[in-house]
């Protein structure tokens, strides 16, 4: 049985993409809907388990998928994660910087080790494993970095969330400017900015769980966002169809973040 048609129509087949934090939630689902679009896909993560699982995934339905188990905060494994893929594939077309993590607290009560963490993973692993790729991709005279920002840090803010903000913020920066060191090469950077997204598929939620059901109905188009929904406009900025599209932002959170809210 061969791999589901992509709903985008867009074709990925022959290239090579690297997912970070590919094991579950926006990383799962752009991993899927990059081998739905005939791309060679590498889960990276740092549950090998969850890795495995979306591989099977993967392989079940035709596509080709390797797992490798990376902390994008050691260099170790960011190098092991690379040779990997060129010993694998001998190449590296994509490269999604998808691993992140979030610990919310008031300012003044956020420790230093909490705060270091979020950056590292956050901003230096996205900075890293760019960093490993692109004397690949410039070699290759082309490439597509797509960096998972958010819509909170460089758009919006929420109360407790100043480390995870900064450190978004942060990612913002990184995308633009590296979109122009990395022009003359046939390289873009973009950068998807998601709000709520459900961690899983079923585009349902408990009832058991009132928040996020009120949450839901506080978003213009009436849900969450699903994985899978972010992994539609990462194919598109990896496909032939973005070519001219570089060192922009772009939101996808059902208009959440367009309205004025109520005092």
């Amino acid at each position: 049985m061969g791999m589901p048609a992509n709903v985008l129509g867009l074709c990925l087949k022959g290239r090579v993409g690297i997912v970070t934090g590919g094991g579950s939630g926006i990383g799962r689902g752009i991993a899927l809907r990059f081998a739905q679009a005939g791309a060679d896909v590498i889960v990276a993560g740092r549950r090998k388990s969850a890795l495995d699982g979306v591989v099977d995934e993967i392989r079940s339905l035709g596509g080709h998928a390797l797992a490798v188990p990376t902390d994008i905060c050691r260099n170790a494994d960011i190098d092991n994660l690379v040779r990997s893929v060129m010993s694998e594939f001998k190449r590296v077309d994509m490269l999604v910087n998808n691993a992140g993590i979030a610990h919310f607290a008031p300012f003044a009560e956020m420790t230093d080790d909490v705060r270091d963490k979020i950056w590292d993973t956050n901003m230096k692993g996205t900075w890293d494993c760019t960093r490993a790729v692109v004397p690949i991709m410039i070699k290759q005279n082309s490439g597509r970095i797509i960096n998972i920002s958010s819509v909170t840090g460089p758009m919006v803010a929420n109360k407790g969330w100043t480390a995870y903000s900064a450190s978004k913020g942060a990612v913002s920066g990184f995308t633009r400017a590296l979109a122009l060191d990395l022009a003359e090469y046939g390289i873009t950077v973009n950068a998807i900015c998601p709000g709520w997204i459900r961690r899983d598929s079923s585009g349902t939620v408990s009832e058991a769980n009132d928040r996020l059901k009120s949450l839901a109905k506080s978003i213009p188009l009436g849900r969450l966002g699903l994985p899978e929904e972010v992994g539609d406009l990462a194919v598109f900025l990896a496909s032939e169809a973005s070519e001219y599209i570089t060192g922009t932002e772009i939101v996808i959170d059902g208009g959440n973040i367009i309205q004025e809210r109520k005092a």
